[in-house]
């Protein structure tokens, strides 16, 4: 068994996934891998071996048992039932009877395809996980378990598969060291026994943890500094100088020797001076190491082919036949779907609401027949329902995006054929359509009026079935080919528009240009038109004689197709039926294609080299002066400054032997008795469990003091990251009972904010600000107003060179796991965002989680620094090195079930800790040198308990030192006579105006560096007008009939509705990711949520002015409106004003709902309102009287009367009417569509109205609603 080591970007994550077969086709590879003297092009790498990634990627809906059984399913049970029958075989020959029990499990192991089996079971035990097996996995929105145990259902994922070799990249991230070493001997086992090949990264192996493995490579920019056996590397690092000292975890030594920063404190040769030792020597210097020469004498001789045991490589591409795939991949989307289950309910109740307003609205009693005027109404029904069901299908464009990560982990580790989760997708949508289409046709088809005939019921049935696959099958296609929310959503509307425009309903066929009749032939949206159009005009009703001579039709129903340029034969329903099944074919098969071959998205992380780092130390070297001589002069401005300290002159921050003086006032946190219960989850009631709650901490009592570095430690699940939260007030469900106080004073959250700092365990940051910008937004908040900006900056440059983010300064964010920094770089930053904000109280969540042991030890440096400066810092952690959890002064140790085991000081050596533990009868003494925190964690656990019979819990509450404790607590519970309750004469450290100048700062910044977004945006801009722009061209020049006029108002709605409401769909994605780091800024009492709404909307209004002149300036000239100025200008307005308050809409509907899919989905119930009611598809005059509000409530329909007003309303030509006589524009359009210029002043001011009234529910609906589970 291999360990691999190394610090960040040496390149351990590519070496694995090299040696698993997993790297990116494209990059140049040259040497050979071989498995038993086999090219890996021989078999299939990825099944013979599995790669266990860094990131967690999971369904969150699915439990921990479900996740396991559905890996297990898919990856197959390998050669064990050929193994198994082979030694029944000899068991038979030789005479020999075997246990029943082994038997039995080993039979149990060899089943295949089932949906459970026991080898789900055994990994769970063996992972530790056996106790959340049935909870959700969850994610940053929807509690479940916790990161550790996220980080062993990756692991579990791989190893319910055949595998032989197992590469396992960073498995300890979020886990206690002493899971990590059961898990790691476990490994041990399943090497030394059953002749398995597996290699482990680890970031901090503890001592006893790194002595379980063979052989070490040791990997450092790109070389392989040391690979051979774990007892020669010491030795071999002594023959180049270097000695390991005593107390110090190999592991971090070997990481840390290798670094140009950190190499000379192991320097020992005492007769030589110390010269650095580069990389690429110690590489060479290891060529002439004996273990080196003694691999490549091995490596010269060939491995014999004729030895490899047929079941060693994998030949065979799945573990599953194709047919048990997709029955297995099946069975999940079908788990999936019932977890969402509000999601489909939602948009059939939707459906439901939008059918009984559109049925109301077109009801059976208005809708006369029997004359081509009357056909205009029933055209809007039919076209309604059509763009109802089209935006419908809509929510399948994010749905289709969700599964994406997941599925690419899933099809590049061979789970299943990608075409399987497309099929299972297609086919389980069949039955959403049908019910879909259902609901809206048994609805509304008699109530409406439609031709009274089963047949055509059910024909338009079939039609409007047809439609909606159609449209599920191209926004499934869409989200599988441009994989992310903001592309998809813009890109997607334009598709859209291109569909709508070419409809039949926007402009006629007649009237389309020539050069984009193509377009009208290939919109599926036409022959959804044609088919509903067909069916209802050629019904028996309509077939009366046609009066009008303009219009060559022996009927009135065909009289009114022709009219609209549709089909006028039985042959266009089923040509059109033909045409749809067509296109969903088409699509499914693009989507087929898409899951199968294209590649996930992916960006570069912003990792620095330590050669770049000397590059860019030179460059820092000049900012660094300066910051030298003026930090004495800073230094004296502040303290001298009375005003400067707002809480008491009771500390001053001299963090890493800054100059730069904060004032701070120590505070110590006391809390007693403290319980926290939630509702009993679900998955535990259908398990049995009674109880109405289920408590997670027990009794727990504590206190954290000025100067007191307190450690939290417990294994994975014990309640460490929720007492934090419950003590930081971050938990926004639950109960809790207790008291908590701050120095004697009980605490007051709201004061609490402001004085205590919280490094979350997931790294929340805005991803489209650089480093430096986001430590300076936090400075620039947080710190008292009376600090002048000179000494802010300089404070901000202080933490930086503290943290060592200096250096990656101009570094983007990114988003975790995709793009920006690594995750030690975020964990970094998430820790200087805190120490800027200068708190009194630190919590840290795993601080140093996801670090190799030097970023740990800088990351703890940090730490102790601001401890010796009289804060108070907790800090949870997992798998401390020795001199890591020796750095605390204090330890809180929790058992699972949220009971504290031991709180108290842990002295010399841990030196309390070892004897308070050793002094119960049967604990196992500590053997020399080996981790106490590892040490108490084994001889503490639930296995423990049990072994002794006996519970910690209650041993430390009947203890001297509990009662000690309780001392403590009762004297810090009362204040002190000097002392006074905090208080702040502001509730935000910064007034309004400087909070909305921070926030619009930041907001402005990030979006200016967001091109997926805004480029995208102004890119669909420009698409969108010259689409309209050369479909309408010069419409609007010669307005002769009926129909012309009708056409420019086609344009009209066309031109507002489709741009907005991309608008509006396309900001959503932007808000969602904001809105996760405005709970945590929010939580953290930066600024009054109204100020972020309003740099928010700020911003985007700026972009939004800007797309509207762009727009205005494309389609006014190409559509050939009137060029005068108040024209427009007024044109100008309305436009820029609509792209206002359909982004706010947008922007509104994510503020009021928990997730950016159910804003999604809302959306797709108010445009196809907004549509209907736009004054298009039924135009005002015949709209119902009860329905008319409605009209005026919708602002769409301002806009387009604006435009229409402004444009036409004075027109005084003459306008020829079918079967009428010539009447003049404006009585028309006062007249037919009840449009007066007279009134524009009115729609100006209700313009700013919608603009108001949406940034208002925008603002209020962030300060109110918190849809943060925790």
């Amino acid at each position: 068994m291999t360990l691999l080591l190394g610090p960040p970007s040496s390149g351990k994550s590519t070496l694995m996934r090299a040696l698993a077969g997993k790297l990116d086709k494209n990059l140049k590879v040259s040497g050979s891998i071989t498995y038993c003297g086999h090219p890996i092009s021989e078999f299939y790498p990825e099944r013979t071996s599995a790669y266990v990634g860094q990131y967690d990627l999971h369904n969150a809906e699915m439990t921990v048992r479900e996740t396991l059984d559905f890996s297990r399913r898919c990856l197959g049970i390998g050669a064990r039932y050929e193994m198994i029958a082979e030694l029944a075989r000899r068991e038979r020959d030789a005479g020999i009877k075997p246990d029943p029990e082994i038997d039995a499990f080993m039979k149990a192991t060899a089943v295949q395809g089932q949906e459970t089996n026991i080898i789900t079971d055994l990994t769970l035990k063996v992972l530790g996980l056996d106790i959340c097996a049935d909870v959700i996995i969850g994610d940053e929105m929807i509690r479940g378990i916790s990161g550790g145990q996220k980080k062993r259902v990756t692991t579990g994922e791989m190893l319910t598969g055949p595998a032989r070799a197992l590469f396992m990249d960073e498995i300890s991230t979020g886990l206690d060291s002493s899971s990590t070493f059961e898990i790691v001997k476990f490994m041990r086992q399943l090497v030394h026994v059953m002749s398995e090949t597996v290699m482990i990264s680890l970031l901090q192996p503890p001592p006893e943890t790194y002595n379980l493995f063979d052989d070490i490579i040791l990997l450092s920019e790109g070389y392989i500094v040391y690979h051979g056996p774990r007892e020669n590397i010491l030795e071999f690092f002594e023959s180049a100088g270097f000695r390991c000292p005593d107390r110090k975890g190999v592991a971090d030594f070997l990481q840390e020797v290798t670094s140009k920063k950190d190499q000379q404190q192991y320097w020992y040769l005492d007769q030589e001076q110390y010269h650095y030792v580069s990389v690429p020597d110690f590489a060479e210097r290891f060529k002439s190491f004996h273990a080196c020469q003694q691999m490549q004498k091995e490596l010269q001789i060939p491995f014999e082919k004729s030895k490899t045991h047929p079941a060693a490589l994998t030949t065979r591409k799945y573990g599953l036949s194709s047919w048990e795939s997709l029955k297995a991949v099946m069975s999940r989307e079908q788990l999936l779907m019932k977890r969402n289950s509000f999601i489909y309910i939602f948009k059939v109740t939707q459906l439901i609401i939008l059918a009984l307003m559109s049925m109301t609205v077109f009801l059976r009693i208005k809708m006369p027949h029997g004359q081509i005027a009357d056909g205009t109404k029933f055209f809007g029904a039919l076209t309604f329902g059509l763009i109802t069901i089209m935006f419908n299908g809509f929510a399948e464009l994010q749905l289709t995006i969700k599964k994406l990560p997941v599925f690419y982990k899933h099809r590049d580790f061979l789970f299943f054929p990608a075409w399987t989760l497309g099929v299972a997708n297609i086919i389980l949508k069949v039955p959403v359509s049908f019910v879909e289409s259902a609901v809206w046709v048994v609805l509304t088809y008699y109530v409406m009026g439609f031709a009274p005939a089963a047949g055509r019921f059910f024909r338009q049935f079939i039609a409007f079935f047809a439609t909606h696959q159609m449209a599920m099958a191209l926004f499934r296609f869409l989200g599988a080919v441009l994989k992310t929310m903001v592309v998809a959503n813009t890109f997607g509307m334009f598709v859209l528009l291109i569909i709508f425009i070419f409809g039949g309903f926007v402009i006629r066929r007649n009237d389309i240009r020539p050069w984009w009749i193509w377009g009208y032939w290939a919109s599926p949206m036409m022959y959804s038109q044609n088919a509903i159009s067909v069916n209802e005009f050629l019904a028996s009703r309509w077939a009366i004689p046609n009066n009008d001579t303009t219009i060559d039709a022996p009927t009135v129903g065909k009289a009114i197709l022709k009219s609209k340029g549709l089909f006028t034969g039985e042959w266009g329903f089923w040509l059109s039926i033909g045409a749809l099944i067509g296109f969903i074919i088409l699509f499914n098969m693009l989507y087929l294609w898409a899951l199968t071959y294209l590649s996930p998205s992916s960006g570069s992380n912003a990792l620095v080299s330590e050669g770049e780092d000397d590059v860019n130390e030179m460059a820092l070297e000049g900012r660094r002066k300066d910051a030298r001589r003026s930090k004495d002069e800073i230094s004296q401005v502040v303290s001298s400054d009375p005003g400067a300290n707002t809480c008491t002159n009771g500390g001053t921050n001299t963090l890493a032997q800054s100059r730069v003086t904060l004032p701070f006032q120590p505070l110590a946190l006391c809390f007693n008795h403290v319980n926290y219960y939630v509702d009993m989850p679900a998955e535990m009631k259908e398990q049995g469990f009674t109880e109405s709650r289920l408590q997670l901490l027990s009794d727990i009592s504590g206190t954290f003091r000025p100067g007191v570095l307190t450690a939290l430690v417990g294994v994975s699940g014990a309640g460490k990251t929720t007492l934090m939260d419950v003590l930081a007030g971050r938990k926004t469900s639950g109960a809790i009972e207790g008291d908590i106080t701050l120095s004697g004073y009980p605490k007051k959250q709201e004061t609490f904010a402001r004085i205590s700092g919280y490094c979350e365990q997931t790294d929340i940051h805005s991803p489209n600000v650089t480093v430096f910008e986001s430590i300076t937004y936090s400075a620039w908040l947080r710190l008292s107003s009376d600090i002048d900006d000179g000494t802010k900056k300089m404070f901000v440059e202080e933490v930086m060179a503290l943290v060592e983010l200096d250096v990656l300064r101009d570094a983007l964010v990114g988003l975790p796991g995709v793009s920006g920094l690594s995750t030690e770089q975020r964990k970094r930053l998430t820790i200087a965002v805190e120490l800027v904000a200068n708190p009194s109280i630190i919590f840290m969540d795993e601080p140093t989680s996801g670090l190799d042991a030097r970023a740990a030890a800088i990351v703890m440096r940090t730490v102790r620094n601001t401890v010796n400066t009289g804060r108070t810092v907790v800090c949870t952690i997992h798998q401390p090195s020795i001199d890591i959890f020796e750095s605390f002064d204090e330890l809180l140790l929790l058992k699972r079930g949220g009971q504290v085991i031991y709180a108290g000081e842990l002295g010399r050596h841990s030196h309390k800790l070892v004897e308070y533990f050793e002094a119960i009868p049967g604990v196992p003494k500590i053997t020399e040198g080996y981790n106490p925190a590892t040490w108490v964690l084994e001889v503490s656990s639930p296995l423990s308990e049990a072994r002794l019979n006996m519970n910690f819990a209650e041993i430390y509450a009947s203890s001297v030192l509990y009662r000690k404790n309780q001392e403590v607590i009762k004297e810090l519970s009362i204040p002190r006579s000097d002392n006074q309750d905090l208080s702040f004469p502001t509730k935000y450290s910064q007034n309004f105006y400087g909070q909305c100048a921070a926030n619009f700062w930041k907001q402005y910044r990030s979006y200016w560096k967001n091109p997926p977004y805004n480029a995208m945006r102004y890119l669909m801009t420009c698409l969108f007008g010259l689409v309209f722009g050369t479909v309408f061209w010069q419409k609007g020049k010669n307005i002769d009939s009926q129909q012309d006029l009708y056409n420019l108002l086609g344009a009209t709605y066309a031109a507002t509705f489709f741009l907005g409401a991309s608008n509006c769909i396309t900001v959503q994605p932007v808000v969602s990711i904001e809105r996760a780091v405005f709970y945590r800024e929010k939580a953290a009492g930066m600024y009054s949520p109204l100020s972020y709404a309003f740099a928010q909307t700020c911003v985007e209004v700026i972009y939004t002015i800007l797309q509207g002149i762009l727009y205005t300036v494309i389609i006014y000239a190409m559509i050939g409106y009137d060029w005068k100025a108040d024209k427009f200008f007024y044109f100008l307005f309305f436009i820029t004003a609509s792209f206002n308050y359909f982004t706010l809409f947008g922007m509104m509907l994510v503020a009021c709902t928990p997730s950016a899919l159910l804003a999604n989905i809302l959306i797709t119930f108010a445009l196809p309102l907004w549509n209907l009611f736009a004054g298009f598809l039924i135009v005002r005059p015949a709209i119902p009287i009860w329905w008319r509000w409605y009209y005026w409530a919708n602002p769409v329909s301002w806009t387009i009367y604006g435009v229409v007003a402004s444009q036409f309303g004075e027109n005084e030509g003459e306008l020829s009417v079918p079967g009428g006589t010539p009447v003049v524009v404006k009585q028309f359009l006062k007249d037919n569509l009840g449009i007066q210029h007279d009134l524009l002043g009115y729609v100006v001011l209700v313009h700013f109205a919608y603009v108001i009234v949406f940034f208002f529910v925008f603002g209020y609906s962030i300060k109110f609603f918190n849809f943060q589970k925790r």
